[in-house]
């Protein structure tokens, strides 16, 4: 298949008609409006600085259906011990920065420029894009962030500072995804750690289907606030039963 080249027109493709490993266009901006459009077409961003803009629609697909959340004992056990808090939409800047932080063990470099930076936090402005955080001593120790729109979470990175902080924000968003009505989190490409957590991959054509449906859902556009008692299951049934 051949890659196509957007212009200044808010348009894309259609993501059936990706290249095998996944791209299907370059070119464009990252305006709210094309950032939108690409979501609800199954369709993201990814590219590295000094790079044109990639857009791309894998299949196979990597989801993680809610219900198939699965957290590991160790992280369980750090819930317990209620040494963290947990807010929602408070830091998204810093919850980006720390997802495009040098990790020890990898190489430099980082997917998410300024340019992407900027985007996501403009998008977070309007209500399109939420983040997790995990707080330990007064201090942001982790956390994920990405796009909501319908019932679809489009999970976009995470990142931990102590360990089990970026599962157990993960934790704590399925538990309100579930609470809310959505239906599954889009990881876009799967990796051993997320297969770990329950995602898995299905074809592109059901992935398609599960977007459309979950783009039918009414959605909670806007800043998420913290709902009174939104973990007590969670912190009291930690495996999977919440």
């Amino acid at each position: 298949m051949p890659v196509f080249q957007l212009n200044h027109s808010c348009y894309f493709p259609p993501p059936e008609l990706a290249r095998e490993d996944g791209l299907l266009a370059v070119g464009g901006d990252l305006a709210p409006a094309r950032l939108l459009l690409a979501y609800r077409s199954g369709i993201f961003p990814w590219y590295s600085a000094g790079e044109p803009i990639l857009w791309w629609s894998p299949d196979p697909r990597c989801v993680l259906f809610l219900e198939e959340f699965h957290l590991p004992a160790r992280a369980g056990r750090l819930l317990r011990q209620e040494r963290f808090s947990i807010t929602l939409d408070t830091a998204f800047t810093q919850v980006i920065a720390g997802c495009a932080a040098h990790r020890p063990g990898k190489p430099p470099g980082t997917w998410i420029t300024t340019e992407m930076a900027e985007a996501y936090c403009e998008l977070h402005r309007l209500g399109h894009a939420h983040s997790v955080e995990y707080w330990h001593n007064g201090r942001l120790a982790g956390g994920l962030y990405g796009i909501a729109l319908g019932g679809i979470f489009f999970g976009e990175s995470m990142f931990s500072r102590v360990s089990g902080a970026s599962k157990i924000a993960l934790a704590c968003l399925v538990t309100l995804l579930r609470r809310w009505g959505f239906t599954l989190i889009d990881c876009q490409v799967d990796n051993p750690h997320l297969v770990s957590l329950g995602a898995r991959s299905i074809p592109g054509i059901r992935f398609r289907e599960l977007l459309a449906a979950g783009l039918e859902l009414p959605g909670r556009p806007g800043s998420w606030p913290l709902p009174a008692g939104a973990f007590d299951t969670l912190a009291a049934n930690p495996a999977n039963d919440y």
